[in-house]
């Protein structure tokens, strides 16, 4: 196959928190790449999964959720999702259709802060309506289907399930389709353009919003602190700092006799063991930075840090 026989791109995936959008991704490319829970606006950074075929390289970017931002972190992610267009081929915005099914006011609510920047974009389009799997009539899809399609009646626009994978080969095709003729802008068997440590850091935080039962999503940060290997020992040490913004919030994910951090750093060992393929010492440590979340040049050391 020559050069000119294959298709690459950037694919921006782009949507209102917890959309499905990390969720799509790992379905995609078969490998658990993003952050996953049930708690809204867990990716923080603009995370990119490569899925290469025989024919094509398709880099897809994971997008923190677009909404109206009421303090600077949540300006800071929104900021960083709408920084993602300029560097894409197509655009997938993802909506969740299992919220709008009785709610047609809230998805006009959520479209507000879409339709211009999507509307002004001269990119190739499309819509996926997620979530289909949760819809016990569907004929109330149609009625969202319309209301979408008003305002992009250029964009093709698919039902899917990311968590089932329906429908997702066939919005794959579409997206692939769409995409410039090209030689592959990476390796074939790189996975992302996101560094080990960045993931080592996603994997402590997605760990930390699994096993809290309080709403302590925005004020977790994860920074690695030390990190050195010892090859003769197929061994690395780790060692990370977790930020809170208020010494409540440490006492909470310590937990009790220090248990729910113990937990946290169990379950985060095995999973970057097998993500580096080394035997891992993880040691974990809480550290409060008030307001952390609302220091804008702190939100943007740590995503140096984390690339």
């Amino acid at each position: 196959m020559t050069e000119q026989d294959r298709q690459s791109g950037v694919v921006c995936i782009i949507g209102p928190p917890n959309a499905g959008k990390s969720t799509l991704l790992n379905q995609f490319l078969g490998e658990k790449l993003s952050i996953i829970t049930p708690k809204p606006q867990t990716t923080r950074n603009n995370i990119s999964g490569i899925l290469s075929t025989e024919h094509a390289q398709v880099v897809f970017l994971d997008t923190p959720g677009v909404h109206k931002p009421r303090e600077t972190m949540n300006s800071h992610l929104v900021e960083t999702a709408w920084q993602t267009l300029w560097s894409a081929d197509t655009i997938l915005l993802l909506l969740d259709a299992s919220r709008y099914t009785h709610k047609l006011g809230k998805l006009e609510y959520e479209l507000q802060t879409l339709i211009n920047p999507l509307q002004n974009t001269k990119l190739p389009l499309y819509i996926a309506l997620n979530k289909i799997d949760l819809l016990s009539d569907k004929s109330n899809l149609l009625r969202i289907l319309e209301h979408v399609h008003a305002y992009w009646p250029h964009a093709e626009i698919f039902p899917i399930s990311a968590q089932k994978g329906e429908e997702t080969d066939f919005l794959l095709n579409h997206l692939i389709s769409s995409l410039p003729a090209g030689p592959f802008l990476y390796p074939e068997d790189q996975l992302s353009t996101m560094p080990v440590r960045f993931f080592v850091t996603e994997i402590v935080r997605e760990k930390i919003f699994l096993n809290l039962e309080q709403e302590l999503p925005y004020s977790v940060a994860v920074k690695i602190e030390y990190w050195e290997e010892f090859p003769e020992n197929n061994q690395v040490i780790i060692n990370c700092i977790v930020f809170v913004s208020k010494k409540s919030h440490k006492k909470i994910v310590i937990g009790k006799n220090g248990e729910l951090l113990k937990k946290v750093g169990h379950q985060s060992r095995l999973e970057i063991a097998e993500l580096i393929g080394q035997n891992v010492h993880l040691e974990l440590w809480v550290k409060v930075k008030k307001d952390w979340h609302k220091d804008i040049n702190f939100l943007k050391a740590l995503d140096s840090a984390d690339t």
